[in-house]
């Protein structure tokens, strides 16, 4: 997962900071700096931005105020160097807080929970719309069409899948492997796996209770699928 961030602040010093902090940390990344609200609201209703680090001390518009304008604003980490805004700051509902002088430690800590905090919505509203033919996937900001016959068989690698395909490159999207199993037509695609979904018709060689695709991949099929899957050969293949 990759979280667009700008940062907002009017001391150069911090705000070059804080964009060397993004900039370093691999799942974050940096879009943008602003030395005032003015110039950084204009950029957020025509960019999309995951998260901001905004400064709540601002010339101008403050910080808190800044995000109490935005109808629709993106999760915020505030900084500042006053512990008493702290409070305030959670009101907004702010996803952490971090006090200056900030050390690398703890910006990673709140770059940390917004990104769990990023997962978990995520996996609560699966980016996955699906039919008997294709389905339209959110990969890296981009919806990707994927005909299910172009799908040889998807792998569940933690909060993520990868969807291996026919003669191009393997898209992954941020999902659970259950919600991309209850998407998919039963007919077609079977779970043999607690980390493979395959594409039944793409199935040519099982050899030992384990299904081999031509690249020379060997997916095993797992003791609580191996009844079930032994039912489908039963009925489909020539013993």
């Amino acid at each position: 997962m990759i979280i667009t961030c700008i940062a907002i602040d009017d001391e150069p010093l911090a705000l070059k900071q804080i964009q060397s902090y993004v900039d370093k940390t691999p799942f974050l990344e940096n879009i943008g700096g602003f030395d005032h609200a003015i110039s950084a609201l204009q950029f957020v209703q025509e960019n999309k931005v995951d998260l901001m680090f905004v400064d709540i001390n601002l010339p101008d518009l403050s910080g808190l105020d800044f995000v109490k304008s935005l109808n629709n604003p993106p999760r915020i980490i505030f900084t500042t160097a006053y512990s008493e805004y702290a409070l305030e700051g959670f009101k907004v509902d702010a996803l952490d807080y971090l006090l200056k002088p900030i050390s690398y430690s703890d910006f990673l800590k709140a770059a940390n929970k917004a990104k769990n905090w990023f997962v978990a919505q995520a996996l609560q509203n699966p980016n996955i719309k699906s039919n008997d033919e294709f389905l339209l996937i959110k990969s890296e900001h981009k919806i990707v069409r994927i005909n299910l016959a172009d799908i040889k068989y998807i792998e569940g690698m933690r909060e993520y899948i990868r969807i291996h395909l026919l003669g191009q490159k393997p898209i992954m999207t941020l999902m659970s492997m259950k919600k991309m199993e209850e998407s998919l037509p039963e007919k077609q695609f079977m779970r043999v796996h607690r980390s493979y979904l395959v594409n039944l018709s793409s199935i040519t060689t099982i050899e030992r209770m384990r299904i081999v695709f031509d690249d020379k991949v060997y997916i095993p099929v797992g003791d609580q699928y191996k009844e079930k899957f032994q039912e489908y050969l039963d009925k489909n293949f020539l013993v």
